[in-house]
């Protein structure tokens, strides 16, 4: 009987099946910025992808007329996906678990260079150029 129950145990275990869905996603303001994760294009904000591995990401977002920004951003490993937990989790938690995470930038307009200060910039340069500096 002890068998039977062990053997009934490992097979209630076994079937009972697990699944974590990792998906990072990022949004801005105002909308519609090009997102690259790691070099990466993803696409325009709200952008949304699936990840495999946590740990820390560059972010970066592109949106003409606005300031480009790059952040790092740091996926913390949850208690229930750190070694050996991560294989239970993943396998036989008998449910599907979300793991959904959102990070929003705020993108500040482009200033604009006064014509005066990039005229006077342009004539240090000449100046520097040609007296070999």
């Amino acid at each position: 009987m002890p068998r039977f129950a062990a053997l009934l145990l490992c097979l209630v275990l076994f079937s009972q099946s697990g699944c974590v869905h990792r998906r990072l996603t990022i949004n801005s303001s105002p909308q519609g910025a090009l997102v690259r994760v790691d070099g990466k294009d993803v696409g325009y904000t709200p952008a949304s992808l699936d990840y495999t591995w946590y740990g820390t990401r560059e972010v970066q977002l592109l949106k003409d007329g606005y300031e480009t920004q790059t952040r790092l951003v740091r996926l913390r490993t949850p208690w229930y996906q750190v070694f050996p937990l991560d294989f239970l989790s993943d396998n036989f938690a008998g449910r599907y678990i979300r793991d959904h995470r959102r990070f929003d930038f705020r993108l500040q307009p482009k200033t604009i260079d006064d014509s005066a200060d990039v005229m006077q910039r342009g004539r240090s340069l000449r100046s520097q150029a040609v007296h070999g500096l």
